[in-house]
């Protein structure tokens, strides 16, 4: 079998592989796995993706599991808490970020239902749209966050070279990916 040339370089640890084969690309139908995948990518900016990978479990503990509805009444005591957690990044404008997407998060569910009907209510639309959209709806969301994002939760193509087996997999479950 061939992987993308990312898996097959010999110093990728075992948290990457893991990630490629598992999730990333693969669609996400849950609002807060979709928020978790969100705050995970908007800590990632200037950082390592293993990083961000080996303290996934602080992450969700920090955030109440990503459940985007208890993040969006976080307090400013949970603020100065996650500013003061080694376990995560304690960037001041990244745990902003978090909460205040939660918040938009809600609203767009209030709206649309969904965060995840939010997305395919505007998908398919070109990456520089998506991330004017985003820019509009959320904080600490530039091009290459928003780009991972749709990539890594399969409404944009790309988290796979077509050789790679797991490819076929996610087009399985995803044969409408938006190529614009």
């Amino acid at each position: 079998m061939s992987y993308c040339d990312y898996c097959e370089q010999p110093d990728v640890k075992q948290v990457h592989k893991l990630y490629h084969d598992n999730w990333y690309g693969f669609p996400l139908h849950d609002d807060n796995e979709l928020f978790c995948r969100l705050v995970m990518e908007i800590n990632q900016a200037g950082l390592s993706w293993e990083t961000i990978l080996n303290k996934e479990q602080n992450f969700r503990d920090a955030y109440a599991n990503f459940y985007v509805k208890k993040v969006a009444n976080f307090s400013e005591a949970d603020r100065e808490r996650l500013l003061s957690d080694a376990g995560i990044i304690r960037n001041k404008l990244k745990v902003n970020a978090a909460i205040h997407n939660a918040q938009k998060i809600v609203e767009l569910q209030q709206e649309y239902g969904s965060f995840e009907a939010w997305l395919n209510a505007n998908h398919p639309i070109s990456r520089e749209e998506w991330t004017k959209l985003f820019k509009k709806t959320f904080k600490f969301v530039g091009g290459e966050i928003v780009n991972e994002f749709l990539m890594s939760t399969g409404y944009l193509k790309g988290a796979h070279d077509e050789s790679c087996p797991v490819f076929a997999t996610i087009l399985k479950e995803q044969p409408k990916w938006s190529e614009l």
